[in-house]
C-alpha cells in the first residue's frame, strides 16, 4: 500500500493529468484537495482528447472512486457538465464521485465579481481564470461561505443565498458599476443541482483512514502547481488555494503519516499562463517553437502559455516545500528539435552583481538574469519511446544532468500525451 502526492512543481499545466491516470489502475480512490474548475487535466483514452477541469483523472478507471475533499471549491454548473461529457465518452460516474459537505460552492456572482474584478484595471490585473475562484475562497475566510452542507435544509439555504446575492450586487453595482446577478436564476440553478449533489456527500476523512487501514491506495491529486501556491508562491500572482503537499492535507482530512510518497511533475521546460515573475522567459523563435511543438495553450482559459527555459532554482524551491520524493519528468519530446538546450542553475541581480542558488528573498524580479548551463540538442525522435536504454544519449544526458542538479531521482519520463507514452525507471506503486 502507497498513498501518493502528485503534485506540479512550476505553475501549472506540467502534465500531472496524466500521470494520475496512468498510475490509478493500481489503487482505490483518487482525491482533489484544493482549487476547482481553473485546473485543466487533458487526457488522451482511445485517441481521443478528453479535458477535465473539476473532476479528478482517477474517474476514467472503472473501479476506481474519486473524492473532492473540503479545500475544493465546486461550481454546480461545471460538475454537472463534466458528467454529462463523460457519459457522451461511455463513463457513467455519478455513483463513483464522493464529495465533502464542507466544500464551498462557486456560483455566478462569485463569477461576476472576478470578471468585474480584472476588467477594472487591465493593467493590474492576475490573470484569474474568471472562474470564480478567489472570491468563493474569501467567502470561506470571511465565514459568508456558501457550502455543499446549506443545501441540506431548504429553507435556511434560501434565507441565505438571499443575503449573498444581495452582498455580491451591491459591490457589482455601487463599486464596479456592472450588471448585477438576478437571484431567481442562481436558485433555480441550485435546484437543479441539489439533489445530486446531497447524493454524493460523504465524510471523506473516514472513508481515507478506512482506506488506509485496510492498505488500500490512495492518489491525492493537485491543481495548479507550487509556485502558484497562495503562501508559498509569487505573490500576487498566484492562485487562491495552497497547492503545496500541505494542502494536501488540509483539503482532505488526511493525517501527515499516511502520506508516504509525494512525485513531483516537472516540464522539461517552463511555462506559464497569466501575469506574473518568469526569470527565464522566451521571446524569440524558440518561444514559437516551444508553443507550436508542445501545444502551450491553457486547457481552461484556451489562452497562450509564456515559455522558457527549465529552472532550477525554482525547482529547488519546490523540493523544499513538498519534501518531493521523485520526479516525473514530461514533454521532453517537445525538445526533439532544438539545437542547443539551457537549463537556468543560478540568479544573478543585475545591479549587485550578486549571485544565488535558491528562491529569491526581497529581491525585485525584474533585476534577476538567470545563469544558464547550455546543453547541445539531441536533435532525434524521443516521441513515444518507452524504454531508458532507447532514448538518443544527449536527452539521458539532461535527465542525468537534472538529476545531479536537484539530487532527487528522476522516475518516470513522459515522452508523449498517451498513457503508453511513458518511461518508468521505479514502481512507484511497490
Amino acid at each position: 500500500m502507497t498513498n501518493i502526492v502528485i503534485l506540479g512543481t512550476q505553475w501549472g499545466d506540467e502534465g500531472k493529468g496524466k500521470i494520475v491516470d496512468m498510475l490509478t489502475h493500481n489503487v482505490k480512490y483518487v482525491v482533489r484537495y484544493q482549487g476547482g474548475n481553473n485546473a485543466g487535466h487533458t487526457l488522451i483514452h482511445n485517441n481521443k482528447k478528453i479535458i477535465l477541469h473539476l473532476i479528478p483523472s482517477g474517474i476514467l478507471h472503472k473501479n476506481v472512486f474519486v473524492i473532492l475533499g473540503n479545500g475544493v471549491v465546486i461550481s454546480p454548473k461545471a460538475m454537472l457538465q463534466e458528467i454529462n461529457m463523460l457519459k457522451k465518452f461511455g463513463f457513467y460516474v455519478e455513483n463513483r464521485i464522493k464529495i465533502s459537505s464542507s466544500c464551498q460552492l462557486i456560483l455566478d456572482f462569485h463569477i461576476a465579481l472576478d470578471i468585474a474584478r480584472e476588467n477594472k484595471d487591465i493593467k493590474k490585473s492576475i490573470g484569474t481564470t474568471l472562474k470564480g475562484i478567489g472570491p468563493a475562497y474569501e467567502d470561506k475566510i470571511s465565514r459568508r461561505g456558501f457550502m455543499v452542507s446549506d443545501l441540506e435544509n431548504y429553507n435556511n439555504m434560501v434565507l441565505k443565498l438571499k443575503d449573498i446575492t444581495k452582498y455580491y450586487n451591491n459591490q457589482l453595482k455601487y463599486i464596479y458599476k456592472t450588471k448585477t446577478i438576478d437571484y431567481n436564476i442562481i436558485l433555480k440553478e441550485i435546484n437543479e443541482n441539489r439533489k445530486m449533489l446531497l447524493n454524493m456527500v460523504e465524510d471523506i476523512p473516514n472513508i481515507l483512514e478506512k482506506a488506509t487501514k485496510k492498505k488500500e491506495s490512495i492518489i491525492f491529486e493537485g491543481a495548479q502547481g507550487s509556485l502558484l501556491d497562495i503562501d508559498h508562491g509569487t505573490y500576487p500572482y498566484v492562485t487562491s488555494s495552497n497547492t503545496v503537499v500541505g494542502g494536501a492535507l488540509t483539503g482532505s482530512g488526511i493525517g501527515i503519516k499516511n502520506i508516504d510518497h509525494v512525485v513531483g511533475i516537472v516540464k522539461s521546460y517552463s511555462t506559464r499562463v497569466g501575469n506574473g515573475p518568469f526569470p527565464t522567459e522566451l521571446k524569440n523563435k524558440t518561444n514559437d517553437y516551444l508553443v507550436n511543438k508542445g501545444q502551450e495553450y491553457g486547457s481552461t482559459t484556451g489562452r497562450k502559455r509564456r515559455t522558457g527555459w527549465l529552472d532550477i532554482v525554482l525547482l529547488r524551491r519546490s523540493i523544499q516545500l513538498n519534501s518531493i520524493s521523485s520526479i516525473c519528468l514530461t514533454k521532453i519530446d517537445v525538445l526533439d528539435e532544438l539545437k542547443k538546450i539551457k537549463i537556468c542553475i543560478y540568479y544573478k541581480n543585475k545591479k549587485t552583481k550578486k549571485i544565488f542558488s535558491h528562491f529569491p528573498i526581497l529581491q525585485d524580479w525584474n533585476v534577476i538574469e538567470p545563469i544558464y548551463k547550455i546543453l547541445p540538442g539531441w536533435q532525434k525522435n524521443t516521441y513515444g519511446i518507452k524504454s531508458m536504454s532507447k532514448l538518443p544519449k544527449k536527452a539521458i544526458d539532461y535527465i542525468n544532468i537534472i538529476q545531479k542538479l536537484l539530487k532527487i531521482p528522476v522516475d518516470i519520463i513522459s515522452t508523449g500525451p498517451d498513457r503508453s507514452h511513458t518511461i518508468i525507471n521505479y514502481n512507484i506503486l511497490n
